[in-house]
């Protein structure tokens, strides 16, 4: 494909707004990593994690034609990201971190790498798909989304430190995204269905759709809940040995 030709900008055009409706996602999880580091290292952590992602998708983007030759990837990478919400939950309630801020940061920047990983798998296939194979069509792309993706951050940080309640409206998200890959693995076409599967079975096929959906949420935020009731009443019997002694 040409430069600046009008089917070039067409695709670039299709990009960027693939990328601007990615990065919603990206944000919440960018700010759920990010809201436990002190004030000082929020900002690196958003702007570093954002750069590793957009590093991670780009490299994604250019193997896609392997990734899509690999079965269970879906899966796995739904079941992946179903762990990091429950993880963005259980972290909640525990009280300070007690490890060096270093450690922290760098735990960070693991949870944004691999969850946009993991939720890029599918998002990359119509990145690539766009593209028509021109890589410097997705590099310009993802450049253009990554100040939406760090100021879109920047506000989700501000709003959780307000409203704490977006944190399990975040996990939530994730779940739904985590579902939506689950049901899209072509190995698990007979249950969900897709091209292989029979019409016949269609009502059965919705019905498997939405209780994955349901279970998937449910089981996040129950598990995500039980783990922060758990931290919260360890932190504070700690509080209590502490001015006990």
């Amino acid at each position: 494909m040409e430069l600046f030709t009008a089917p070039w900008w067409s695709a670039l055009l299709a990009i960027i707004l693939i990328d601007l409706v990615l990065a919603g996602d990206n944000a919440i999880v960018i700010a759920l990593a990010a809201r436990n580091l002190p004030p000082n290292l929020q900002k690196r952590a958003i702007v570093w994690g954002t750069v590793g992602a957009i590093v991670v998708r780009s490299a994604m983007t250019v193997g896609v034609v392997w990734l899509l030759k690999i079965p269970g990837l879906m899966l796995v990478g739904g079941l992946g990201l179903l762990w990091i919400a429950y993880k963005l939950l259980a972290d909640e309630g525990g009280g300070e971190h007690q490890g060096p801020v270093a450690t922290t940061f760098w735990g960070a920047m693991k949870t944004i790498v691999v969850a946009d990983a993991l939720m890029g798998i599918d998002n990359v296939l119509g990145v690539a798909g766009a593209a028509h194979g021109a890589f410097d069509l997705v590099i310009i792309g993802l450049l253009v989304s990554v100040p939406i993706v760090v100021f879109g951050s920047t506000m989700v940080l501000k709003l959780v430190s307000r409203f704490p309640i977006i944190i399990n409206l975040g996990a939530a998200v994730l779940a739904i995204t985590a579902a939506n890959m689950i049901i899209g693995e072509q190995l698990l076409d007979p249950i969900y269905g897709g091209p292989s599967a029979l019409p016949s079975a269609e009502t059965l096929h919705t019905a498997a759709q939405w209780v994955t959906y349901a279970f998937a949420v449910a089981g996040v935020l129950g598990a995500g809940w039980r783990a922060t009731r758990r931290n919260k009443s360890e932190h504070y019997a700690n509080e209590k040995d502490l001015i006990a002694h």
